[in-house]
């Protein structure tokens, strides 16, 4: 048997995009970041748009991303990037850009920027990597952090009478009109990569279509931040982030998913 029977398009679950530059990734052994990217650039490799591409990208752990993304690519003040991807759209309404932002970002310093994004359905692709801290800074509790969850400056996990609940910004700009389709997937094995994929490449058909704003959220690990090996980190985030931050569809086409 040929080696090309057996590596089959529909049976080939990992390869690196031709988008993705040789330049080595800056994140740590075993981070999400890089499986994200990949994802991200494959998608739009595949749908070859990648000459009609802008993508954003504030501060944090992806504060590099255009050293990895052949594509154009912005960099945005911290928590600002649907700002920047509201006004690069705007300008040219026939790019597709999406912005690719951390739970710190996205969530707290840039909550407002998201919030009224979502609310006038900018058509724009919004990639959420939600790993429940602050990783680029340190590990410090972020609005993500699970309840009783450690953190550099939770160290005996977060008080939720003191610093409130986990927001699950997902479902929450779901339920504004402007957001066409929000869901949330894991992208630590293929099985997981291919659902993220699939979400990921629908947003960006969308965007084609000009029907407002979609957000895919992608839950990852940090293990550098949680004190843990890349395979516990993975384990602990099946075992106590999957549960909080419930993976599938939020909203699809418009309509809420009712669950």
């Amino acid at each position: 048997m040929d080696i090309k029977d057996i590596i089959k398009p529909e049976n080939l679950v990992y390869k690196n995009t031709e988008l993705m530059t040789d330049n080595t990734l800056s994140y740590c052994p075993g981070c999400g970041h890089g499986t994200a990217h990949n994802v991200v650039m494959g998608v739009i490799e595949e749908l070859g748009i990648s000459e009609d591409t802008i993508g954003v990208a504030p501060v944090g752990c992806s504060v590099l991303a255009y050293e990895f993304m052949d594509v154009d690519m912005q960099q945005a003040a911290h928590g600002r990037a649907p700002a920047v991807a509201t006004a690069i759209a705007r300008t040219w309404p026939d790019k597709y850009v999406f912005t690719y932002q951390g739970d710190g970002d996205l969530a707290a310093i840039g909550t407002a920027e998201t919030i009224h994004a979502c609310n006038r359905g900018e058509n724009i692709v919004i990639i959420f990597v939600n790993n429940g801290i602050y990783g680029m800074t340190g590990g410090q509790m972020a609005p993500t952090t699970l309840p009783n969850m450690p953190s550099s400056t939770s160290p005996y996990g977060r008080d939720t009478a003191t610093t409130g609940f986990p927001l699950k910004i997902t479902e929450l700009v779901a339920n504004l009109p402007g957001v066409y389709s929000a869901s949330r997937h894991a992208v630590h094995t293929h099985k997981h990569v291919r659902k993220a994929k699939k979400a990921i490449e629908k947003a960006f058909k969308d965007t084609r279509l000009k029907k407002g704003l979609s957000i895919i959220e992608i839950v990852s690990n940090c293990n550098s931040g949680w004190k843990m090996t890349p395979c516990q980190s993975n384990q602990w985030m099946e075992e106590n982030m999957f549960p909080f931050y419930e993976l599938g569809d939020i909203k699809v086409n418009g309509k809420l998913v009712n669950k």
